[in-house]
């Protein structure tokens, strides 16, 4: 691990002021992801500068719905009364993350920041254009068993790890943000990016901004959920295909839905034409499969992760199965 130099401030303007003045800055929080990046070479700053000193750990009810504060922590929100009462979806993804000790200390915009797992993007005598654009992508060509069949270019195939995000994809949350131009508040949907051309760049959060809380607004998806997560091993393992579904159920009658899948894009995949499907259907296992059908429109697979092309669907199903009670 290189040197770099530390900083804690206490106001939040100090903390941008010091991403402004140095360029190879970074805000550093419970540290579950940045620190091994930098073990094993992967990020070099020169400078951390440590935000736990600011007022951002609350979880509070606000109009027309709650605000979860950027440091708040995992497990916190896993367990706090209001967003088990009202966000479960929520709760279910966080507590399916990483281990009760990693959770303990990872924070909401932390899980949000957190970069792919990608074997190639982790080793630094491997080509990948995330971590040093124009080497190439080693997964192309090489093992891909964990990468995308979404959403993906020939830059990058590499899939985002994050279990919340998919449900606050999912909720519709927003992401509210300050820096030296003021607050902002960016669309969770839009906070991730594909990675095009420029897989080096992750979200759409400017280098000198910093996450503020999340925005999580009411919902009537507060009793038939499910988060699926199918991963290699039963805990403390990524998922290779993760599902998010939230149903409003009216007497065997789907109101309304909310869909999205982890571990097969660069970003949480929404599946909006699926959730569309299903409004106004009967709650039945030939209604999920079609809307699995039409979730997996535009997938393809490479030469290791042609199961996904079979996995994913049959999550999708076995999810909303789930979620509306009849698995």
């Amino acid at each position: 691990m290189n040197q770099f130099q530390y900083a804690r401030p206490a106001k939040q303007k100090a903390a941008i002021d010091l991403l402004v003045k140095d360029q190879n800055a970074m805000f550093i929080a419970g540290g579950t992801n940045l620190i091994d990046l930098m073990k094993r070479g992967v990020m070099t700053p020169e400078k951390l500068v440590d935000i736990n000193r600011l007022p951002l750990k609350g979880i509070e009810k606000v109009q027309g719905g709650v605000r979860v504060g950027a440091l708040a922590l995992n497990s916190a929100v896993a367990e706090d009364k209001v967003i088990l009462e009202k966000f479960p979806l929520l709760s279910l993804a966080l507590k399916s993350g990483a281990s009760a000790q990693l959770r303990n200390m990872a924070t909401v915009g932390g899980n949000m920041m957190q970069r792919t797992r990608c074997y190639y993007f982790y080793d630094t005598a491997l080509p990948c254009n995330k971590r040093e654009p124009g080497t190439g992508c080693g997964a192309l060509e090489g093992f891909n068993r964990m990468h995308a069949i979404f959403g993906f270019s020939d830059k990058c195939i590499a899939v985002h790890p994050s279990d919340m995000s998919v449900a606050l994809v999912t909720l519709d949350a927003t992401v509210l943000v300050t820096g030296p131009k003021g607050e902002r508040q960016i669309p969770f949907i839009d906070f991730h990016r594909l990675p095009g051309d420029h897989p080096e760049v992750d979200t759409n959060l400017a280098r000198n901004e910093l996450i503020l809380a999340v925005d999580i607004p009411e919902s009537p998806f507060t009793k038939n959920v499910e988060y699926l997560k199918v991963r290699e091993r039963a805990s403390y393992a990524f998922a290779l295909v993760s599902v998010a579904a939230a149903l409003d159920i009216d007497h065997n009658t789907i109101r309304d839905a909310r869909l999205a899948m982890g571990g097969v894009a660069h970003k949480p995949w929404r599946l909006s034409e699926a959730e569309k499907a299903l409004v106004g259907k009967p709650v039945s296992e030939t209604t999920f499969e079609q809307a699995a059908e039409i979730a997996m429109r535009g997938a393809k697979a490479f030469e290791h992760n042609a199961y996904k092309l079979k996995l994913a669907p049959n999550s999708i199903v076995q999810a909303l199965k789930t979620a509306a009670g009849i698995a």
